[in-house]
């Protein structure tokens, strides 16, 4: 029995290929259905993970605004935050996307730091009442692995030009020099987040120590300081979106299943090796 499931999976292992090149044949040429075709009218994009890469969203947004059947987009987050340089890329490309059809944010789960930067020129927002919003502030760490290094016989040997090149550096502490430099980048960064998210919700860059400051809020106190709009569940975010979309039946975009699988094992698989190797690195994060 045992020697026939190994027959078995062997045969399969050896016309992988072959079984894959005839099931795509079979989708090209399978008879199409004689139902007319509907198009779509609305467009769902998620956010979920660690921001790291800003390709695949930004593939998507730019899809959406080209597509002349599209007349609406709903912006599902749920993300911690990441890298700073992808999240502002998100953040205005929703914004431009928003001048030409309406975009509604959704935050589904956790919608913090870099998430919540990719929010904020939306023309709506609404959060689950389960969700967390906020955390606008900026970080950067590295660890400190020189006595670890000097116990296992490493010394690390360079060559540089500049005084700040190995600011941020996890083989030694920091000098006071190189943490004054890397906290006038940090603040840099904190500026423009506050002033864009003021911009973008309509508050009082003044009085930012109420909705920033790395505050982590409940979705009604969210609501409370102005991050959000309305605290609901995701149908409420898509009536609204079809109504704004001037829409009288909603027809999504649907994602080829496929694909879907593929694009949700890559990205976890990216997000494992990252977070594993990320105490290692000297970061700056939303």
């Amino acid at each position: 029995m045992f020697k026939n499931i190994s027959n078995t999976i062997k045969w399969i292992g050896d016309h992988f290929k072959g079984l894959l090149f005839l099931l795509i044949l079979l989708i090209i040429f399978m008879p199409a259905s004689k139902t007319p075709l509907q198009h779509a009218n609305l467009q769902e994009i998620k956010l979920t993970g660690p921001i790291m890469n800003a390709d695949k969203v930004l593939k998507e947004i730019n899809t959406a605004k080209k597509d002349k059947h599209i007349k609406g987009v709903l912006f599902n987050i749920n993300s911690p935050g990441g890298a700073v340089a992808p999240s502002i890329e998100i953040s205005y490309a929703i914004r431009d996307l928003n001048k030409k059809k309406p975009v509604v944010v959704y935050a589904s789960g956790t919608m913090a730091s870099g998430g919540y930067y990719s929010a904020i020129f939306a023309k709506k927002i609404y959060a689950n009442p389960g969700s967390i919003v906020g955390s606008i502030g900026v970080i950067m760490e590295s660890a400190n692995v020189e006595e670890l290094m000097d116990k296992i016989g490493i010394k690390p040997q360079l060559v540089k030009q500049g005084t700040y090149k190995e600011a941020g550096t996890p083989t030694r502490e920091w000098t006071p020099q190189e943490r004054k430099e890397l906290e006038r980048l940090t603040k840099d960064t904190y500026d423009l987040f506050i002033k864009d998210v003021a911009r973008g919700r309509g508050l009082d860059v003044k009085n930012y120590k109420t909705y920033a400051d790395a505050h982590i809020f409940s979705a009604e106190r969210a609501k409370s300081v102005g991050l959000i709009d309305e605290v609901g569940i995701k149908s409420e975010a898509q009536e609204y979106l079809k109504e704004e979309s001037n829409v009288t039946k909603a027809v999504w975009k649907k994602k080829d299943k496929f694909e879907s699988f593929i694009e949700k094992l890559t990205s976890n698989a990216v997000a494992q090796v990252r977070s594993y190797f990320y105490g290692l690195k000297s970061e700056l994060s939303l």
